[in-house]
């Protein structure tokens, strides 16, 4: 599956597509891994997964307490308006809720997991399988699209990661594999991209992660109680009642999401494999995988191209 070079961005009037990769080059941006999708990580690899029942949350909850909000405000100047705003909370969140239920039942998707050391990514598939592929074969493009209507100008933005099987005579159903994440497009997807291609590229220490949340030996609210402590040392308590308190609370609902996550991924899935778990393990340096010479000169010139259009913005 062709696709344009890393690099390369298409606009149109309501559409932006910027293609990061294959070849891995550097995007310009700082790694965040905004939807916690980075599970696991080491000095020899780095687990992603696509369970994202925080964000799930953290969409739905804002639009169930604004739903609620209207019904309630208005329930003594219009009873009847407060009762269709009510119906219509409830059609219009009613799907995505059982979605959302329905997820919680189902057994948690495995991870990906990059190893940097052999350069090599494994993909697990269905019925036991798993791919491993080459990590300069994987591509990502940010994709990006606005509508407009009477209510203004949205935009959605999806990160697409794409691998390849790499056996020849797999059928074609079975021939290409991809992950969305739902993070917006643009500088955010280049961003959580950056999180996989820095590890890769750079090493453990260029990625900052929330994998703490996985080993939290205390209750959730006192687990919450030690995340406004250490929010407030770096903010101060205004600042933190007012984010981490109330928006926290009631227009993000962290505690249910602490509830899902230590349900659904307190310790999270690991890959079961008995290859891969000794695929997963360290290599001495002199056998870990290096760069491509295509790779070494693609960084190169994109290195030096940010750097001029550093010196530019300065100048």
């Amino acid at each position: 599956m062709s696709t344009p070079p890393a690099g390369t961005t298409k606009k149109r009037i309501f559409s932006r597509n910027d293609y990061l990769a294959p070849l891995p080059i550097p995007t310009g941006r700082k790694p965040s891994d905004v939807l916690n999708i980075i599970w696991r990580k080491n000095e020899v690899f780095l687990d992603i997964g696509s369970y994202s029942i925080g964000s799930a949350v953290m969409v739905m909850w804002p639009m169930v307490m604004v739903f609620l909000a209207m019904s309630f405000f208005t329930r003594n100047l219009d009873p009847d308006f407060s009762q269709g705003v009510l119906i219509l909370g409830a059609v219009i969140l009613g799907v995505p809720t059982l979605i959302l239920i329905q997820g919680l039942f189902r057994e948690v998707p495995l991870p990906v997991r990059f190893n940097r050391q052999r350069r090599e990514v494994c993909v697990p598939r269905d019925d036991g399988e798993y791919w491993i592929v080459p990590w300069e074969s994987v591509t990502a493009a940010a994709t990006q699209h606005s509508s407009v209507s009477q209510a203004g100008k949205a935009t959605m933005g999806l990160l697409i990661i794409g691998f390849e099987n790499p056996d020849p005579l797999a059928k074609d159903d079975n021939k290409h594999f991809s992950l969305g994440f739902n993070c917006g497009g643009g500088s955010t997807a280049m961003a959580l991209w950056e999180c996989m291609r820095s590890y890769m590229e750079i090493g453990p220490e260029a990625v900052e992660d929330q994998t703490a949340r996985f080993d939290r030996s205390k209750g959730i609210w006192a687990t919450y109680l030690d995340d406004l402590n250490k929010a407030a040392k770096l903010r101060g308590w205004f600042v933190t009642a007012l984010w981490e308190g109330f928006c926290g609370l009631f227009i993000f609902n962290t505690l249910l999401i602490d509830v899902l996550e230590r349900w659904k991924l307190y310790p999270p899935p690991d890959l079961p494999y008995p290859d891969i778990i000794e695929w997963s393990k360290p290599l001495p340096p002199e056998q870990w995988a290096k760069r491509s010479p295509e790779l070494e000169a693609a960084i190169a010139k994109r290195e030096a191209e940010l750097a001029t259009q550093a010196e530019r913005a300065l100048a």
